[in-house]
């Protein structure tokens, strides 16, 4: 390649002699350009070419994304989420566009009910906690097991300008909670993926995602479902809040734990392949 000019439909052709699509690996690209080239697809368009410097950064993470099969957010280090730049690593998950329904319902629940307490739970990257508490006025408190997964939340939180408003813990589920703490809505999007499953998921996700934010240990994935709901009343306001991403297939079984755990009205939301994503509901009368 000509160092001192951008062929995109080279490294697209790299791109699709790997077995991806075309949309795919103009996304990739796309995303990669602006991230690594500062530059947009407009740009590119009317002839603002990136610099050759620009340009061997572009190819050498284009060549490490299809040597590896690391996710190119990864290898770049960020993640769009909510038209927000999210920092991630090899320790956090990768925000996906699902999630975006869990919080976009978290955040509707909280502006309706006038919430002020948040805990995230497995907050990983700190995506979730940060848009909450960026669109309404509630603090969130995320928590996680993983000192790496914190440090990212931190500076998510700080680049957004949330340092009051988004705060993190290290905790093991509820370990790290006092027993007067209380929170108006307990939001997560825990491991939901059952181990026999793992062998079915892209290598992206298999080989390079935190395994420990994926994966559960029992066969229907339901695991931490159960260790949140069976626990949650304790650290909740009266009339306050659950929400949950699922998995395929998981929302009745998620929906039923929440039943015999205490909560009403609880309901579920579909996304956009028509997948039971988000189920909520609301704690009985304590």
């Amino acid at each position: 390649m000509n160092k001192k000019q951008l062929k995109k439909s080279d490294l697209i052709k790299k791109y699709t002699d790997n077995g991806f699509s075309f949309e795919e690996a103009t996304a990739e690209l796309d995303f990669a350009i602006e991230i690594l080239c500062g530059l947009t697809t407009k740009d590119l368009i009317i002839g603002i070419m990136p610099s050759p410097k620009d340009i061997e950064k572009l190819e050498s993470a284009v060549n490490q994304r299809l040597l590896t099969r690391a996710p190119i957010a990864q290898i770049l280090g960020c993640a769009y989420f909510m038209g927000h730049k999210f920092e991630v690593t090899k320790d956090t998950l990768i925000p996906r566009p699902e999630t975006e329904l869990l919080v976009r319902k978290a955040v509707e629940l909280v502006k309706d009910n006038d919430y002020k307490q948040i805990l995230d739970i497995g907050t990983g990257s700190g995506c979730i906690a940060c848009m909450i508490a960026k669109k309404t006025n509630a603090q969130v408190l995320g928590v996680d097991i993983s000192n790496e997964a914190l440090k990212i939340c931190l500076n998510n939180a700080m680049h957004m300008d949330l340092m009051n408003k988004a705060i993190f813990r290290k905790s093991d589920l509820f370990s790290k909670i006092r027993e007067d703490e209380k929170f108006d809505m307990i939001v997560s999007n825990p491991p939901y993926i059952p181990p026999q499953d793992s062998e079915g998921l892209q290598i992206e996700v298999k080989d390079h995602e935190p395994a420990a934010a994926l994966f559960t240990q029992d066969e229907k994935g339901l695991e931490f479902y159960i260790k949140i709901t069976s626990v949650a009343h304790k650290y909740m306001t009266q009339n306050a809040s659950l929400i949950y991403e699922v998995g395929i297939n998981q929302a009745e079984d998620v929906m039923e734990i929440m039943k015999n755990n205490g909560y009403k009205d609880i309901n579920y939301l579909t996304d956009l392949s028509g997948i039971k994503r988000v189920v909520y509901g609301i704690l009985e009368n304590k």
